[in-house]
């Protein structure tokens, strides 16, 4: 009865937590449960009540392992929330809750061991591409930012590695990116990956296209909030608003040349894997082409990069499935 692990995948809206039960190598879900992450003061009081609710820790039955994916950086296993009060250290929480073997991870590092567990249908294929056994792979997202995760082959497995990627400079590639990243240069001391790729980064680039009249004559289009994304999206789909068809158009282009870089920096021909909120939502205009057309427009590597496996991972779930491989990864480490 004692043979459990807990994982999680913890955000600014939600919590969601589970606890299985191992025998061998085959598992059960024994708990779930779902939390609104703003009516906590800390996650220490979220950790407690799914532990009184599951009953685990009831006649000395406490997990053995849990590991949390958390949406922020990791530091000496201590992580601050972004978007919540709440600092989360492993060491303490293993002492207070009794559990041998804690660990944090990075969400996107969450989503990259994730994939391990995904089966066909989870994934819709933009190119097929010829994987490598064992060689290097980029996991990558646009949600409320952008995240990156590399993995690569060690032993017997993939390690996943945690990066700040979607925080490098944006590098336009065609005219009107550039007229772009100069309009976004006037607004942000750094352009980012992420100030265009995401939801804000959707709005900055709608916001950037109606700023001149002249590219819409007669069409009208206020300046959107921050984080519109939604709403481009009704516009684009619904309204077939000019402004915004145009904004997922460069949206687009720009994610899939970003897409591209990352294989190329890695040579990742063990393939692509496009996480984060926005993808699945969009599956149909990147299964447009032009997607796939910036992928592999690189020169003289772009017959290279029309081998490279590229998918749209389609589970929301993807990172609490990663964040559980680790935990019972950990369980087996300290039995």
């Amino acid at each position: 009865m004692n043979n459990y692990f807990i994982y999680g995948d913890i955000g600014g809206t939600k919590t969601l937590l589970r606890a299985e039960v191992a025998d061998g190598n085959k598992t059960d879900l024994y708990y779930e449960r779902r939390y609104d992450s703003q009516a906590y003061p800390d996650f220490d009081m979220i950790l407690a009540d799914f532990l009184d609710k599951a009953e685990l820790n009831q006649a000395g039955h406490f997990p053995i392992s849990a590991c949390f994916g958390i949406a922020g950086p990791i530091m000496s296993q201590r992580a601050k929330l972004t978007n919540l009060p709440w600092l989360m250290d492993a060491s303490a929480l293993a002492a207070k809750f009794s559990i041998p073997k804690v660990k944090l991870i990075n969400d996107f590092e969450a989503i990259a061991l994730g994939i391990e567990k995904l089966c066909l249908n989870d994934l819709a294929a933009l190119q097929w591409g010829i994987a490598e056994r064992q060689a290097m792979r980029v996991v990558l997202g646009a949600g409320t930012g952008m995240g990156v995760a590399w993995l690569h082959w060690q032993g017997d497995r993939y390690i996943p590695l945690s990066t700040e990627g979607g925080h490098i400079e944006f590098a336009p590639a065609t005219s009107l990116q550039m007229e772009l990243l100069d309009y976004l240069m006037k607004k942000f001391d750094h352009v980012s990956v992420e100030r265009v790729l995401s939801g804000p980064g959707l709005t900055n680039i709608f916001n950037f296209l109606q700023s001149d009249p002249t590219r819409f004559p007669g069409i009208i289009a206020e300046e959107l909030k921050e984080d519109s994304g939604a709403v481009i999206a009704q516009l684009a789909y619904e309204q077939k608003h000019p402004i915004a068809l145009q904004a997922f158009e460069l949206f687009v282009e720009i994610y899939g040349a970003y897409a591209g870089n990352l294989a190329l920096l890695g040579l990742c021909r063990g393939g692509v894997y496009i996480a984060g909120g926005i993808a699945p939502k969009i599956i149909d205009t990147l299964l447009t082409g032009n997607f796939m057309h910036a992928f592999r427009h690189k020169g003289r590597y772009s017959e290279m990069m029309s081998e490279i496996p590229v998918y749209v991972i389609m589970n929301p779930q993807v990172g609490l499935l990663g964040a559980g491989l680790e935990a019972q990864r950990l369980m087996g480490a300290s039995t």
